[in-house]
């Protein structure tokens, strides 16, 4: 089968396409025929070893063996399952999140039947699918589960038209908050599109200065700081980061003074919010964004043009 590999840390061009053996099916696990998958900023910085401190997970000077195929998102078809997987059939549609066994940048990749994997929403392409994985799930853990968004609440998001804004505004909306999206100025008519309340053009306004206004600040490119953004939270208000070591420590620092809160996790295991996401997208409650498709062949020009920063939503790559 093809893959996408990386066999050692760098920029977009490190990443070739070659041969490589499918995956043995082992008895818990789904064979899946990719058809679609997508290249996010995490893989980006994967692929570029960084942060420098990950790589004790990556790997020290090269990627570990195990990485070398990247790809967290996926949506296709299961060719083969495991002798004691009863959940899915061959032929079933399926979509559904790989997490550290990443691998989706195949045209084949082994899942665990019991991990982050559900049936792929009728009403969706398969390009729509894979795009409405990563991004929807980790919105819906940071707003539904860590900060509990609902009605009242008046949410910030930052960075609104990337693959997890674009969800965050919707979310908070389809829980009753009131949603302000940061966000450049060329996104802020998509960004309006989804349903914010109100858009801020971070070249024209810093909303950092905007004093105890929020309820919840979810910062989701970390292009912010805790220490910058409390002044706008209002009292017993939440700050959640997707990335960052310091916000660990401003995390558990927060927790012991109680008051504001950094709120910080990691939403690994996908499937049990499969089902709540993809009920959103049957019915028309969410929209998937997809800003640019490449072929399996061309993935190399969809790691520059993520890394380049300004992609709307999602870059999917078509397997």
């Amino acid at each position: 089968m093809r893959a996408a590999v990386h066999t050692q840390f760098g920029p977009a061009d490190v990443v070739q396409v070659v041969e490589k053996p499918v995956p043995v099916v082992r008895p818990g696990d789904v064979l899946i025929k990719v058809h679609a998958t997508t290249v996010t900023s995490a893989e980006c910085a994967m692929r570029r070893g960084e942060p420098l401190w990950g790589r004790v997970i990556l790997g020290l000077r090269r990627p570990r063996t195990r990485l070398r195929t990247l790809g967290l998102e996926v949506s296709g078809t299961v060719e083969a399952v495991g002798s004691q997987v009863t959940t899915f059939r061959p032929g079933d549609e399926v979509f559904g999140f790989t997490g550290f066994a990443v691998g989706a940048h195949a045209d084949y990749v082994r899942l665990p039947a019991n991990g982050s994997l559900a049936p792929k929403p009728a009403s969706l392409t398969f390009v729509e699918a894979a795009a409405a994985v990563d991004g929807a799930t980790t919105a819906l853990f940071f707003l539904r589960d860590k900060a509990k968004v609902g009605p009242g609440h008046r949410v910030l998001i930052n960075g609104a038209s990337g693959s997890i804004g674009t969800y965050a505004v919707q979310l908070a909306k389809h829980f009753g908050a009131t949603v302000t999206a940061v966000c450049g100025p060329s996104n802020v008519d998509l960004v309006r599109s989804l349903g914010a309340d109100e858009v801020i053009d971070y070249t024209a306004h810093d909303f950092t200065s905007d004093l105890d206004t929020y309820d919840v600040v979810f910062d989701t490119v970390t292009k912010s700081s805790f220490s910058a953004a409390r002044r706008s939270l209002r009292a017993g208000g939440k700050y959640l980061p997707t990335t960052g070591l310091q916000n660990n420590l401003w995390a558990l620092w927060t927790a012991l003074r109680g008051g504001k809160r950094v709120l910080v996790g990691m939403s690994v295991n996908k499937r049990a919010a499969l089902p709540f996401i993809s009920s959103l997208l049957e019915s028309g409650e969410l929209r998937v964004i997809v800003d640019r498709t490449y072929p399996l062949a061309d993935i190399a020009a969809a790691h520059r043009y993520v890394d380049a920063g300004h992609k709307r939503g999602n870059v999917v790559v078509t397997v």
